[in-house]
């Protein structure tokens, strides 16, 4: 809990919102965020955000938010994460995912068990944010290595934009005080890729012909694929018809790399199949641990780990700007650094020519639950 006479942290912008929100949750600071899209049309908070306020606010005892009139700044004062049972209706301009993925962060550290549902869109096309089964196969595992494992997803709806309709159920029930010090320098090498492409309220063969366009692309690669069809019929179809596809290429020793996209309006199943592995072709080629999906999650647990260097091999491409917003947040929140090194001068193996190594120190966190209890 931050103190009553703590002076708040400031950041401008609307960028990187709901990190800024999770990370000053997590260490207990109160920020102010201000110039929220203060030169645009429409200035200020949109109804997602404002909706995913009151889940934090669920989700924790103790929080206070200050939004002011016109909604560009924002002061925000973390309370105690204790999660328990909390269901919440999503708006349609954001799919579910956008609500889910910082939960993710949280819920370990919860004084109580997470079981949150949440209703909405179970995807949406305008959007890039992680779609369920992309945190489902994507970032789950990757919190197993940080210690976290009794942590699962269930989709009891789908729905389709623009009406949804869809209902999810996050539950964790592996409650840590701080996750374990995190070491990974090895290459992934790919033994298998699966997925599942789903439709709802239009034919079932629009999923087989997804899969079809998929593993064309795919065979060249000499790896086992297995794509499954989801066809949804009925009242838990959602309210409007739509299809997609997640695509996840796993490693033997548990390390996996996503790829999604969901159909839009006009949009043949065949060129989603398509489109959608070639970006996890890239996306293969521009890793190396971890996706770029799944950097700021594994940084984030570094940062909280205990007092001991973590190191993460990276590929080159992943260090963009995204990943240096999400740095200087860190830094700013938890006054960590990373310290990356450029692994192609003294590279042994020529793979990694275009690798670096990402250092970092954990602060030693402990959850602030957990020295409630």
């Amino acid at each position: 809990m931050p103190s009553v006479n703590e002076k708040p942290l400031v950041f401008e912008g609307h960028r990187n919102l709901r990190k800024r929100l999770v990370l000053a949750t997590l260490a207990g600071k109160t920020v102010k965020i201000v110039k929220i899209r203060s030169n645009h049309i429409d200035p200020g908070l949109k109804d997602y955000e404002v909706s995913f306020l009151r889940l934090l606010e669920a989700v924790t005892n103790g929080t206070q938010i200050e939004i002011s009139y016109t909604g560009t700044s924002v002061i925000y004062k973390p309370g105690i994460i204790i999660g328990g049972e909390v269901t919440h209706q999503c708006p349609n301009t954001k799919p579910i995912g956008y609500f889910l993925e910082p939960l993710v962060y949280l819920a370990p550290f919860s004084k109580k068990k997470f079981s949150i549902i949440l209703r909405g869109l179970t995807a949406s096309d305008r959007t890039s944010d992680a779609g369920i089964e992309a945190i489902k196969w994507g970032m789950l595992p990757l919190m197993e290595k940080f210690g976290v494992r009794e942590c699962a997803v269930h989709i009891l709806k789908r729905g389709s934009p623009p009406l949804g309709g869809g209902e999810v159920h996050f539950f964790c029930n592996s409650l840590i005080t701080s996750p374990l010090t995190f070491h990974a320098l090895e290459s992934t090498k790919i033994s298998a890729i699966r997925g599942v492409a789903y439709c709802t309220r239009v034919s079932p063969s629009t999923a087989n012909r997804i899969i079809d366009s998929a593993r064309k692309v795919l065979r060249p690669t000499n790896v086992e694929v297995n794509i499954t069809a989801d066809v949804w019929r009925g009242d838990n179809s959602g309210k409007s018809p739509g299809f997609g596809v997640t695509l996840v290429a796993e490693s033997k020793k548990g390390w996996r790399i996503f790829s999604e996209g969901v159909g839009s309006s006009g949009t043949l199943p065949e060129d989603l199949g398509e489109r959608v592995a070639y970006e996890l072709l890239e996306e293969l080629s521009k890793s190396c641990v971890v996706g770029r999906n799944q950097l700021p999650l594994c940084l984030a647990f570094m940062a909280l780990g205990k007092e001991d260097v973590g190191r993460l091999k990276i590929h080159k491409e992943q260090v963009d700007e995204n990943l240096i917003w999400f740095l200087r947040d860190l830094k700013d929140i938890f006054g960590v650094e990373a310290f990356i090194r450029d692994m192609g001068v003294e590279a042994v193996d020529s793979s990694d020519v275009n690798h670096m190594m990402l250092s970092m120190k954990g602060v030693g966190f402990t959850s602030a639950a957990k020295k409630a209890v």
